[in-house]
């Protein structure tokens, strides 16, 4: 695999003016005419919060509130949240808290009441410092979820009204995902219309500061016009060599299982202010833009998330998946307190000739024996378990295409470059084997065993694979050098994906859904409007993009290719009701 001209860090261009630089920052703060009684600076866990601290203070001010001191005790925010987080190693259920159960109401009313009679300039600063008090200036210190993930593996940073930094990863994801980033992203809706600066910290000791008004212009562009997300990418027990040389990642690295590409609740949007970078998460445009980026209809079903996730599974050179099953919706909704489940599918960007997937048991095999025979390998009877036993191998090369709904037993096998199009539920994946091989850190992985065992569809055999769940190509309309096919998702699932095949331009119609689409063959391609509605967008192979339902309808065709050329995208979207 020759390397590909990937953008790992595709951007926005927007007017405006970026602030560099504490001094810079510090200085443009102060130059506010809004600079007045009460300065509001709210933030987001995972910044760092001893940094922003000592830089604030610098600003002119005779009275310092940190929110932090205004929070319950501790225990009394462990009790309060325990529901939520659980006893269990990976699973929580989603929080119903709010940031304002978090203040000791006592603490929260003598803060207020000192603000209000103190007559010099007040900094009030932390995570809810926006519901301590209306500011007449507030700045928010955000902060993306994969930096906070990867600040949380250094045990650098603390979870919202607790001291958890030393804890291991896994527990303070599981908190952050289950209790603390529900609290603040539902805290920071609250404040769109209040804040006057955003904050980039992602770099230590480096932030960028911008004004609203150009943070506002940049979620506009983007709910307008196709874009991309900032991908990430992270090794795996499984994981492969394909990726380090597509695109051009660091040789060095053990390898890469995973590049997420399209998460927008993880991923980040980089902004180009006059040739700074301002990074933010990207579900603030989410947020901000719902009806314009996911369309009405999709909004009226699932709120303001982003429903629809792609990400590459690299096992090129590399071992098989964990064995796994993903929970009913029922399941999930019980247990999770989430609405909808991982229903997903494998498209097959690359393959060896030996390449293959498990999906689905084998028609007739006994589902109680497995689940016996993997408990007993689980509790180190000795003896490994023996997937091809019981479970459905299927053959796999490039193009091809498996459905996965949820129930179905399945994992890609070694020597795949997998796109994963899925649903975006997070990590509700319940691993059932994971072939006697511990995970990076050399510890045992979780298995997931009693609840696959809850989960599992016995009906989903071999026979239902072929039928329902191989290659369900079937042809929806073609052209002179087009043709587009339907390819998925099951019919028991939310999402649609198509897979058009073109030598020259291809009109797309969002239909009221967002559009996501990645380049799964040819070098490049170029994403265009219709009447130059928006800025176009060049694609190089394998990048996915998002198209916002507000775009209606755009163009698609290869882009400084020789005449002839095919190129091939996959795009998946919500099935209309």
């Amino acid at each position: 695999m020759s390397k590909r001209n990937y953008d790992k860090k595709p951007s926005i261009r927007v007017s405006g003016q970026a602030s560099e630089g504490w001094d810079a920052i510090l200085k443009r703060i102060q130059e506010d005419p809004r600079f007045r009684k009460t300065i509001v600076i709210d933030c987001y866990t995972g910044i760092l919060y001893e940094e922003l601290v000592a830089q604030v203070k610098i600003l002119p001010h005779s009275l310092l509130v940190l929110t932090p001191a205004l929070f319950k005790e501790e225990a009394a925010i462990l009790a309060m949240t325990k529901p939520y987080v659980t006893d269990d190693p990976l699973f929580g259920y989603m929080t119903k808290l709010r940031m304002a159960d978090y203040f000791d109401p006592e603490k929260l009313q003598a803060a207020r009441e000192q603000i209000a009679r103190h007559e010099g300039t007040v900094l009030v600063v932390g995570c809810g410092a926006g519901a301590v008090v209306e500011g007449n200036l507030t700045i928010y210190a955000d902060m993306p979820r994969w930096e906070l993930q990867l600040r949380m593996r250094k045990k650098s940073v603390q979870g919202l009204g607790v001291s958890n930094g030393d804890k291991s990863f896994a527990t303070q994801y599981k908190r952050g995902l289950f209790n603390d980033w529900k609290v603040l992203d539902q805290h920071k809706q609250t404040l769109y219309d209040k804040v006057n600066y955003w904050l980039d910290t992602t770099k230590a000791g480096a932030p960028v500061l911008i004004d609203n008004n150009t943070f506002l212009s940049g979620m506009a562009k983007a709910a307008g016009s196709p874009f991309r997300v900032v991908p990430f990418f992270d090794p795996a027990p499984w994981g492969g060599q394909w990726m380090k040389e597509a695109f051009d990642l660091d040789p060095a690295a053990v390898n890469y299982g995973w590049c997420f590409d399209c998460v927008p609740e993880e991923n980040s949007l980089l902004l180009e202010v006059g040739g700074t970078l301002f990074e933010t998460p990207a579900i603030n445009l989410v947020f901000i833009k719902s009806n314009a980026l996911l369309g009405e209809r999709v909004v009226a079903r699932f709120g303001k998330e982003f429903p629809i996730r792609f990400d590459f599974l690299d096992t090129m050179d590399g071992g098989n998946l964990s064995l796994q099953v993903h929970p009913t919706r029922a399941f999930a909704k019980e247990h999770f307190g989430i609405d909808y489940t991982q229903d997903e599918s494998y498209y097959l960007l690359d393959a060896k000739e030996n390449a293959f997937v498990y999906l689905g048991m084998k028609t007739g095999a006994d589902t109680g024996q497995m689940l016996q025979e993997l408990d007993a390998a689980q509790n180190g009877s000795g003896r490994s378990f023996d997937a091809d036993r019981f479970v459905n191998k299927i053959p796999a090369k490039k193009h091809d295409h498996f459905l996965i709904p949820a129930g179905t037993v399945h994992c890609s096998g070694k020597d795949a470059m997998v796109l994963e199009i899925s649903a975006t539920p997070f990590l509700y994946t319940f691993k059932l084997w994971d072939w006697d091989r511990p995970g990076l850190d050399g510890r045992p992985r979780p298995i997931n065993i009693s609840r696959g065992r809850e989960v599992i569809n016995a009906a989903a055999d071999a026979d239902f694979a072929a039928r329902e769940l191989t290659n369900r190509f079937e042809v929806v309309k073609a052209g002179k050098g087009w043709v587009q096919e339907r390819t998925g998702l099951h019919e028991s699932q939310f999402i649609e994906t198509f897979r058009d095949t073109f030598q020259t331009a291809v009109v797309h119609h969002t239909n009221g859904s967002v559009n996501v689409l990645n380049l799964v063959e040819g070098d490049a391609i170029i994403v265009e409007g219709l009447q130059n509605e928006f800025e176009p967008l060049v694609v190089h192979y394998a990048e996915t993009f998002i198209i916002p339902a507000a775009v209606a309808a755009y163009s698609i065709r290869p882009y400084g290719a020789e005449p002839g050329a095919t190129c091939v995208t996959m795009k998946a979207c919500v099935k209309e009701a």
